[in-house]
């Protein structure tokens, strides 16, 4: 059967197995062919995973409420997942693509995503979550426009530019995957990409005209800045919420961010550096590029612009990011109509980092419990309620003592609970964590161990809501989330060599009611597998 004849069919199937629920919102259908192919990041040759030929992957451009159709073929040798960084897939953690709720995609074989990007807007990016995958590419942008009608707090820029920005290994990911497996340490990554290249990248301008810039840390495992030589950037997004719009000469992005800014070309006509650097590692990497005026009357000269080498000056710059109250979001009432400070919190969960060895091997532990995958989905598991896949609750919501052990780490949570939870970090690197399926407030973050004198000091009026959020060095940072997206959904460590050695877990956020209100059902085109094969959706 031709292509065109095998995705016309597809098409014909996704219609047939929409989610009930889904609202009539348009539709946009995509077919990415996953494959090895040869890259040239550092300008030698490499194999990297692409989408259609593309690495980086096509970017997925969309509106608020759309309905995205993402029919993804496996031609590589091993499974293989996309999961969605950001996208909150509301009532529907079947389609997260992490492996604890979907069955991977086995080689030669195809699966149908079906997303809806409900009540978002924003920057954000997707990545391939199984096997070390991520340090070959599949990784892209994806950026959610406006509804037309809803106002955006700055008026419309001349372009929209996507920079994604990361470390990079020369090393091929099985071989990286390998030493992780034998118990080894990864080392320092090689180089920094911007659009997946360590040198090159360039951004055409127009004196006089403003442009956007969605910068996205797509690395493995180094918090970045970015800065322009002369050039003043304004924020004014974060992870799908506006904020007060701040102008900095540099910005730091952790390992998984989002940032939106804005930069005028408002310099003298000649070409300027982009510089993207590794912050607070023992090398500083650095990577370039160039900002082109189009009337350049030059090419880049002079000193590359610096940044302070100091962990305060980045701690306050984390915390001068604040929401826009009066701005719209994805709606049109205003971002700060959702008091979050006045809300009587219910629980409060603190997660200590740790690591150690199991079995002779190096690991890594939230609350000593060092995530082992289980055979079978833990959703499917949930929904076909089969026994001894994981138990809820196998992770305490407190810090104990005592050496590290493997678990299966599920959180057992209450849906439309109102949680606290607080992340501390005793080691001496940056880390950074994602909740899937939420967007949380940062009300706190400081240096030194957290108490409850340290509520003291939160933001609880116009603290940034985000997904994805550092945690500096021996220093704890408080978040607030409101649990009302029922479904299985991934909090791990943004450093994938610690999220691949265990530092994760699935925060099981249940409800007892099985109306469609809730949860959607099962996709009927779910992939089973593990313990899950012998049931019927």
């Amino acid at each position: 059967m031709a292509v065109k004849e095998k995705y016309n069919a597809a098409l014909v199937i996704v219609l047939s197995i929409l989610i009930v629920g889904m609202a009539e919102n348009p539709y946009r259908y995509f077919q990415w062919h996953i494959t090895y192919g040869d890259i040239y990041p550092m300008g030698v040759k490499q194999q990297g995973i692409l989408i259609n030929k593309m690495f980086p992957g096509p970017e997925i451009r969309c509106v608020t409420n759309d309905n995205l159709i993402i029919n993804v073929f496996n031609h590589l040798d091993e499974p293989f997942l996309i999961s969605w960084a950001g996208i909150q897939n509301r009532k529907n953690s079947f389609q997260d693509g992490v492996y604890g709720t979907t069955c991977p995609i086995p080689p030669g074989k195809n699966y149908t995503y079906a997303l809806q990007v409900k009540d978002q807007i924003g920057s954000f990016y997707y990545f391939p979550s199984l096997g070390f995958h991520k340090a070959a590419g599949g990784f892209g942008a994806i950026r959610i426009s406006s509804r037309p009608k809803i106002p955006v707090p700055f008026p419309p820029p001349a372009d929209d530019y996507t920079v994604l920005i990361g470390d990079w290994y020369k090393t091929n990911h099985k071989a990286l995957r390998a030493q992780l497996d034998n118990g080894g340490k990864l080392p320092l990554p090689d180089v920094i990409l911007i659009n997946g290249r360590a040198s090159g990248a360039k951004l055409n301008v127009q004196p006089g005209k403003t442009y956007r810039l969605r910068i996205s840390n797509v690395g493995l495992q180094n918090s970045l800045n970015f800065r322009i030589q002369n050039h003043m950037m304004k924020l004014v997004e974060v992870e799908g919420i506006h904020t007060i719009q701040t102008q900095f000469s540099s910005l730091d992005v952790h390992v998984g961010q989002s940032y939106s800014v804005l930069i005028t070309a408002n310099q003298p006509p000649k070409d300027y550096y982009i510089v993207v650097s590794s912050r607070f590692t023992p090398q500083t990497l650095i990577t370039g590029g160039v900002l082109h005026y189009s009337n350049s009357a030059g090419a880049v000269s002079g000193p590359l612009p610096d940044v302070p080498d100091s962990m305060s000056w980045s701690l306050n710059q984390a915390r001068s990011i604040r929401t826009n109250l009066t701005a719209s979001g994805p709606r049109p009432n205003p971002q700060g109509s959702y008091h979050y400070g006045m809300i009587n919190v219910t629980r409060s969960i603190r997660l200590v980092t740790s690591a150690g060895q199991i079995g002779g091997k190096q690991r890594y532990a939230v609350n000593r419990a060092s995530f082992y995958p289980s055979d079978t989905p833990l959703k499917l598991a949930d929904y076909f309620k089969i026994d001894g896949v994981y138990k809820p609750g196998s992770i305490s919501d407190q810090p104990t003592s005592g050496t590290i052990f493997p678990m299966t780490s599920v959180l057992q949570a209450d849906y439309k609970a109102f949680v606290e939870i607080v992340f501390q970090n005793w080691d001496n690197i940056v880390q950074s964590w994602h909740f899937d399926g939420y967007s949380f407030f940062v009300v706190g973050m400081e240096f030194g161990k957290w108490t409850s004198a340290s509520r003291k000091i939160y933001n609880l009026h116009d603290a940034v809501s985000r997904c994805t959020v550092q945690v500096y060095p021996r220093s704890w940072t408080a978040i607030y989330v409101a649990l009302d997206n029922v479904g299985m959904w991934n909090l791990r460590s943004e450093l994938w060599e610690r999220q691949y050695l265990g530092q994760q877990l699935y925060m099981r956020v249940y409800t007892t009611s099985t109306s469609l209100r809730d949860e959607y059902q099962i996709p009927k085109n779910a992939l089973l597998c593990g313990r899950a094969i012998r049931h019927h959706k």
